[in-house]
């Protein structure tokens, strides 16, 4: 496996990026936004079209696939039935050929995503992050057509992953095809419910260890994103390069695994920090917020002065729920964090 946490070193010190999803509805000034921060990111613009809402994008071109304007997706099993077979002929194609790029979103999934290619390229951009919902937030979100959950028809539950996990493999590939060190995140809200007492979540875990192992043997740098609380430890022995969460919600809990959290950083790995609240009606003073991350980081690890060192800083979550003007002013908020976080 390449040594891809070298890449880390050369991130600028507190580098700012985003989630993900963004509020806009042109497209041009999505990108404007999304290009506009220290590792540029693939903009998810669910506004008015919601084949970009997480799950949906994730999982376009599952046979039998139906996603509500919500995002709320389930599978009519005979049509599933009907296409598995072509699709499960594809991935395999994919995967024994090393080219998963016929698995690209389409242009109703990731309308940005071709532009923002373009501008990779064009701008000759080092890194570059891009992002999709992970299989453990895809299969425990969606259901059959009948009610019955996804994991209880297991030949479809496998291939929902296999679709994850090629997908993510062609938008690793084509940043790289574009000339950028891929930072990816794999979006895990799901993990919320994680019980590390269920055989099947552990299967899950061990599915998601293989994903992080296939995208870093493709040179991407690694990071999961998860919104809500859940057992950070499982989730910091799983290989990632980046652990992504609300500060405001989860540092603490994070640091309450003193253990796991050495062992993740000895071995290179770092945290992505998402400093300034998004949701509704949260505010809060940036440089508060971080002072008290600071506090809370050096009176839990205060042997590790080195733990921000290559800390990445993000909005807590993505933005596509606020409007245009607040999405610019967490961003500013951001940076403002960012600033007396590492001064």
């Amino acid at each position: 496996m390449p040594d891809v946490r070298a890449a880390l070193a050369l991130l600028p010190r507190g580098a700012i990026t985003g989630i993900g999803s963004l509020p806009h509805t042109q497209m041009e000034l999505a990108l404007q936004m999304a290009l506009g921060v220290d590792v540029p990111y693939l903009p998810q613009l669910p506004s008015g079209n919601p084949s970009e809402l997480m799950v949906p994008a994730a999982l376009e071109g599952l046979p039998g696939l139906e996603a509500a304007d919500d995002g709320v997706c389930t599978v009519e099993l005979g049509a599933w039935e009907k296409g598995r077979g072509e699709l499960d002929a594809r991935i395999d194609a994919a995967l024994k050929s090393g080219d998963a790029s016929a698995f690209l979103p389409g242009v109703t999934a990731t309308r940005a995503l071709r532009p923002f290619l373009w501008e990779v390229r064009e701008r000759k951009l080092a890194f570059a992050k891009a992002q999709i919902a992970g299989p453990a937030t895809v299969r425990w979100s969606s259901q059959l057509s009948t009610g019955e959950p996804l994991s209880d028809h297991p030949a479809l539950d496998a291939q929902a992953f296999r679709l994850v996990l090629v997908r993510s493999l062609a938008l690793v590939q084509a940043l790289r095809a574009a000339g950028a060190t891929a930072m990816f995140y794999l979006d895990e809200p799901g993990l919320y419910a994680l019980d590390t007492g269920d055989p099947g979540h552990l299967a899950v875990l061990s599915e998601l260890r293989l994903l992080v192992s296939a995208l870093r043997q493709q040179g991407a740098l690694v990071g999961l994103h998860c919104c809500g609380n859940t057992r950070w430890s499982a989730l910091l022995e799983l290989g990632i390069d980046l652990l992504s969460f609300d500060v405001r919600l989860s540092l603490d809990a994070v640091l309450d695994e003193p253990r796991a959290v050495k062992r993740f950083l000895d071995q290179g790995g770092a945290f992505s920090l998402g400093l300034v609240p998004t949701d509704l009606g949260q505010e809060a003073n940036p440089e508060e917020l971080a002072r008290a991350a600071e506090t809370s980081f050096a009176a839990a690890l205060p042997d590790r002065p080195d733990a921000l060192r290559q800390v990445v800083v993000t909005p807590a979550c993505g933005l596509a729920m606020r409007s245009v003007l607040e999405a610019e002013r967490i961003f500013e908020q951001l940076r403002v964090a960012r600033s007396a976080l590492l001064r």
